[in-house]
């Protein structure tokens, strides 16, 4: 293996979805050959540091920043260390420098459920650029291969489905008593689904159960949602958290009925695998990539219909079977999903 690049530019200090997953695969991925292109000072053997401002938590400058930064500073430090490859972590990498790159994909979500703003050019033309330049794509799950296949035509022979990790020391279970409240981790999107959520929730009419939505507020989404709780006279029973610690996370998924994932289409849904890791029942679309985390552990239920999702909450609320259910086999099968076997798979092709 020559020396590889791994683009740490989207890893921040509030790190959601790909962040995540940056900053744990660098942990298992060998630093003899894998050099971290480094925004925080992590200090890991052979790292370089670049600028920390480049993550989605600055926002759109921070995007900008990055994609400025990929294109002109990036091709210089491979010059400058004689890197042969560039790994990153999302479909990003200096285009048209005859860089060779290696990349991984989540979704097509943008692609699926565009919105006219800033990024679409990004999602339409440079995303897709990147896929096709790139000489091998990791795919998240299979539904993600088949998704980039069918809708950009990335050949069959070039997408790898690899199964993606979790950091097992933050997630296990606690042996908590379960409480009368649903979670719901991730951002407001519209494909989050959370309207229908809400809908579902307020179908329950269930007074003693509350419903915890933890995710960044975004002034396009968030206060509609929070309206709409009011228009269905349930904001009362809303908690609504723009961010918590890593411990608080996971003592939310261990004292929670169960995580609730309704959305229109997950690649992956790495919080499912966060659940499952500390026991907990999950409440999933039958969408995408979900099936393939969970197996016959997930309440599955299609996510455009809040009947169907209500019915579940219901269940759930009422029936320990299903609880003691994931509490017993939910930990043992998160141990198939492991960084280590991850980045071995990575490497094995990168030689």
């Amino acid at each position: 293996m020559g020396l590889t690049l791994f683009n740490g530019s989207f890893i921040g200090t509030k790190n959601t979805g790909i962040g995540t997953l940056a900053r744990d695969l660098i942990k298992a991925l060998s630093p003899k050959n894998i050099f971290l292109l480094d925004p925080l000072n992590i200090k890991r053997e052979g790292s370089i540091k670049i600028p920390s401002n480049l993550s989605p938590e600055y926002g759109i400058k921070g995007h900008i920043r990055r994609l400025y930064w990929l294109q002109v500073h990036l091709p210089q430090i491979v010059r400058q260390q004689k890197a042969d490859l560039i790994l990153s972590p999302l479909p990003e990498a200096p285009l048209l420098k005859g860089i060779p790159s290696v990349v991984i994909a989540h979704d097509l979500i943008p692609l699926r459920y565009p919105h006219i703003n800033i990024q679409l050019a990004y999602n339409l033309s440079y995303v897709p650029a990147i896929l096709h330049q790139a000489k091998l794509v990791f795919c998240n799950s299979q539904a993600t291969a088949r998704e980039i296949n069918q809708l950009i035509k990335i050949p069959s022979k070039k997408l790898v489905p690899i199964r993606l990790g979790f950091d097992r020391s933050k997630f296990y279970p606690l042996d908590l008593p379960r409480e009368d409240f649903f979670l719901v981790l991730g951002r407001h999107n519209p494909h989050k689904n959370l309207k229908r959520v809400l809908q579902a929730f307020s179908l329950i009419k269930n007074q003693n159960h509350k419903i915890i939505f933890v995710g960044p507020f975004d002034k396009r989404y968030t206060p509609k949602l929070q309206k709409y709780a009011d228009e269905l006279y349930i904001s009362h029973l809303c908690d609504w958290r723009n961010w918590i610690t890593d411990q608080e996370r996971l003592k939310l998924l261990n004292q929670c009925k169960a995580l609730v994932i309704a959305s229109l289409w997950e690649g992956f849904g790495l919080p499912a695998l966060e659940a499952m890791a500390c026991g907990t029942t999950v409440i999933a679309s039958n969408k995408g990539a979900l099936p393939e985390v969970l197996g016959n552990l997930g309440i599955y239920v299609n996510p455009n219909n809040a009947k169907d999702i209500a019915n579940a909450m219901y269940v759930v609320s009422k029936d320990n079977t299903l609880l003691n259910d994931s509490r017993k086999n939910g930990p043992v099968k998160s141990e198939t999903f492991n960084w280590d076997t991850t980045a071995s798979e990575i490497e094995s092709f990168l030689n």
